[in-house]
Order: structure tokens, then sequence, then C-alpha cells
């Protein structure tokens, strides 16, 4: 398989400037796509050739399948990146890249499809010896069919959107008097947000940790793990700070979960970047498997601080047809990491997003700053609100977060 010549990023903000970066140190040409709402961003003005795709809805630009592949012909790119969020995971624009004679910068359509679905995902899994969460994840959705498998969970359980994420068509349910109310909110939830109202069933653990493996697998079939990260600080399902590695964790049990994410990349015949995740219970030392992201992830720069490693270049050289180093042969984990995302939110508001101009930003020596965004730029209404990651690394995780606190009041922003 031949080098990547010239790479259309798919996506905005800063993502595309974070994949933009590595290209551009690969001596890699950058195409990226904007919408009509982006024609004055960052991503546009770093990369080598930039198109207008659309208007400034999501669905009118940057979800456009067809715009995109007609883009990526139109500048004779040699492969498409689908960054994370808007098509990364979506099976469709994986396959339509391939159809269209570029690579694909990521796993198979047919692995997207098989980790997109909960259910699947977690049939899947448990047939390669990974365990999950006690519940139902079977076809037969009839409310009565739920109702049984739920007393037979107990109570408390968790309700989820079965082709969903980031905490949409999720409930938890305390008895079974809220038990049918909250099964029809999630359904409508569900359809609402991703066209499909099938749910899964699950015991909710209290108070477990998130935990997440980075996998890589290659062509040839070898898949590998770079370690773990705790994502458990998070507000409204939605993760905040993110660290590597994860700290208290028994390492037997450490070392059966990295296991268990490589033999969940394994069942699916993973190419590429992706994480596996996993709710740790603290009580019992035990661990299930979540769901996997076929996707780099909006926190894996805390993986890269720790291994001295670049994933994007890794992603680039995988899709290259370049072969993984044997996990032996994989950096040791080195100190300890944090990131937190810095968005452009009102806190009187309940943290709602806060749209406007940024007059002055100003960011602290000593961090790592991943952003799209510049003194003078506009937050907008149209997309997430993230205006940066702040990322730190220290020897030990005590002077990571002295770091971490010191790298945030050390942040200027004037809006």
């Amino acid at each position: 398989m031949a080098s990547i010549k010239r790479l259309l990023i798919a996506n905005r903000g800063e993502i595309a400037v974070r994949i933009m970066e590595t290209a551009r140190r690969l001596n890699i040409e950058t195409v990226a796509v904007y919408s009509e709402a982006d024609r004055y961003a960052r991503h546009v003005r770093l990369a080598d050739q930039a198109f207008l795709i659309g208007g400034r809805a999501a669905k009118d630009s940057y979800l456009n399948i067809d715009a995109i592949i007609d883009v990526a012909k139109k500048s004779r790119a040699d492969a498409i990146h689908p960054g994370y969020g808007f098509l990364a995971e979506n099976e469709g624009f994986a396959q339509a890249v391939v159809d269209a004679g570029m690579v694909f910068v990521g796993p198979s359509a047919k692995t997207i499809a098989q980790m997109g679905s909960k259910a699947e995902a977690k049939a899947l899994v448990m047939a390669a010896g990974v365990p999950v969460v006690p519940g139902y994840h079977g076809d037969d959705q009839s409310t009565e069919t739920l109702f049984d498998q739920a007393q037979s969970i107990g109570f408390p359980l968790m309700i989820k959107a079965a082709a969903g994420g980031g905490g949409k068509g999720m409930r938890i349910v305390h008895s079974v008097d809220a038990y049918e109310a909250s099964l029809n909110a999630a359904r409508r939830e569900a359809m609402a947000s991703f066209g499909d109202d099938r749910v899964i069933l699950e015991r909710y653990l209290p108070r477990p940790r998130h935990i997440e493996a980075q996998i890589f697998g290659d062509v040839s079939g070898r898949v590998i793990h770079l370690y773990e990260r705790d994502c458990s600080s998070q507000r409204r399902h939605q993760k905040i700070i993110e660290e590597a590695p994860a700290v208290g964790l028994p390492e037997s049990l450490r070392q059966a979960l990295l296991a268990a994410a490589v033999d969940a990349a394994c069942a699916v015949h993973y190419v590429g970047a992706g994480t596996v995740e996993f709710l740790v219970d603290p009580d019992e030392n035990k661990f299930y498997f979540l769901e996997m992201n076929t996707r780099l992830q909006v926190e894996h720069p805390v993986t890269e601080m720790i291994t001295g490693l670049d994933l994007v270049a890794w992603q680039l050289q995988v899709a290259s047809g370049e072969s993984l180093p044997e996990q032996e042969n994989v950096p040791k984990p080195q100190g300890h990491a944090f990131e937190a995302r810095i968005y452009a939110e009102d806190p009187d508001q309940g943290f709602l997003p806060a749209a406007g101009r940024i007059r002055t930003l100003h960011w602290p020596d000593g961090a790592r700053i991943d952003s799209g965004i510049e003194s003078g730029d506009v937050i907008g209404i149209d997309y997430d609100p993230m205006i940066a990651k702040l990322i730190v690394h220290g020897t030990d995780r005590g002077r990571a977060l002295k770091q971490l606190q010191q790298a945030l009041d050390g942040c200027f922003i004037e809006g």
C-alpha cells in the first residue's frame, strides 16, 4: 500500500488542526472542508487547500457525505481522515471513501457497524470472553419482554439507547414504579437522536470508574494496547477531565482489563486507532465492557504524553499499510498526564453554550494546547462550544495535578 501524500480531513476546529500538525510534520499535504459558518476558521487558514461544502448546519456540510467525497476527488486526495465526531463512526461514510478509491483512516465499515450497535458489540465481545455488565441486549424489544428482563435484572437498572451514546436515550430507574415512564422517555429520545428506538437494559453500578484502553490494530492482524486512561470526571455523561494512567487499580485488574481490550479488538479484526471503554466496580474490583469507540478519542493527548508517541502519525502509518510494533516494544508509560476541556459556557445559565467573539486569548507556558481558536475568532451557535484542550504532564500524579491547576489559573480568555 502506497504512503499517503494528500489527506482530506473531514472535520473542523481543534480536531482538524491537530491532524494537520502531524500531517505537515510527515510532509503530507492537507485539504480542509468547511461550512458557511467556518469560512474564516483556523483549520481553513492552516490547510494547503480548503473547500466550501455547504451551509452552516452540520447536516448540510460536515455530515454531507456526497459533498465531502466530491471535494476529495476534486482535490485529488488519496486518503480521508474523519477526525472524531461527525462522520467518524459512520460506516456508510467509511465505505463511500473506499468505494471512491481512497484510503479511509480508520477501521473497516463492517467493524464500525458491529461496534456501533451496543447490543451487537456486547454479543461479540461476550463471545470473545470479555465481561459485560449483566443485562439484556436482545432483539426482542416488545414491552412485555423488556419488563420481564428488567424484573430479572432488578432495580436500580440503566436503560440505554442501543444505537447511541453521549448520554442520549439513557435513564436510571430506581424502582419498578418509575420503569414504564423511563422506558418511554428513553425510547423517544433514542428515536429523536439516532432514528432507532431500540434499548438495552443493564444493572446500574452506583459509583463506577470509567476506564478506557487505547488500542491499535494493523492490516496484518496484530492488535496492541497503549495502556489506559481514567475518564471518570464527567458532567451529564460527558467527559470533562481525563488522565493517564489510571491510579489505584490493582495491577492484576489493570492487566486483565488491557488484555480484554485487545481481545475485544481482535474479535472484530480491528485496524487503526480505537478505544475500548469499561466500567470498573471499585467495590468488587471487577470490570465490565461498556462500548468501543471506532476512532481516535478527544482525550488521546494524555496517552501521547505518557508514551511520547504521536497517535495520529500511527493512524496514518497503519492506513498506509505499515506494521505495528510488538507489545513488548511499545514505550512504557512515563509520569502522569491530565487533559481539561475548556468550553465557552455560561455558569449562571446551567453551563449552557455561550456564543460570541473572543477578543483576547492567552495560554500559559508549559502546557500543551490543542485548539482551533485564536484571538479574534468567533464561537458560534452551530457546533460544539469547546475552545481548547489543555494538557499537562508531570513525573507523578501529584506534580501533574499541580501543573494542571497552575496552567488553568494562567489562562486568560476575554470575550
